[in-house]
């Protein structure tokens, strides 16, 4: 009967807050990203403007923008907490 005391076992938990912050961090990135790919509103509908299409925000810039989003999300899934 000496084992009847209940043993305390520390349960760290799978995230910290750093942890969340850089997944904070990375949806922000990303959702620039998509935002950027999404453009904004043509003065004309009906012509379609080569330069608002194909311009370096929305095909280099934002993909860039949202594969970092990624990068980051990886890094703040696989990132350990300082004290273990």
């Amino acid at each position: 009967m000496a084992n009847d005391k209940k043993q305390t076992t520390a349960v760290n938990p799978l995230f910290t807050k750093d942890n969340y912050i850089w997944m904070l961090a990375g949806i922000v990135v990303m959702a620039i990203g998509f935002f950027l790919m999404g453009g904004g509103k043509s003065p004309d509908p009906t012509k379609f403007n080569d330069n608002e299409i194909y311009s370096t925000t929305r095909i280099t810039i934002a993909p860039i923008l949202i594969i970092a989003g990624f990068v980051i999300e990886i890094f703040a899934i696989m990132r350990k907490p300082k004290d273990a």
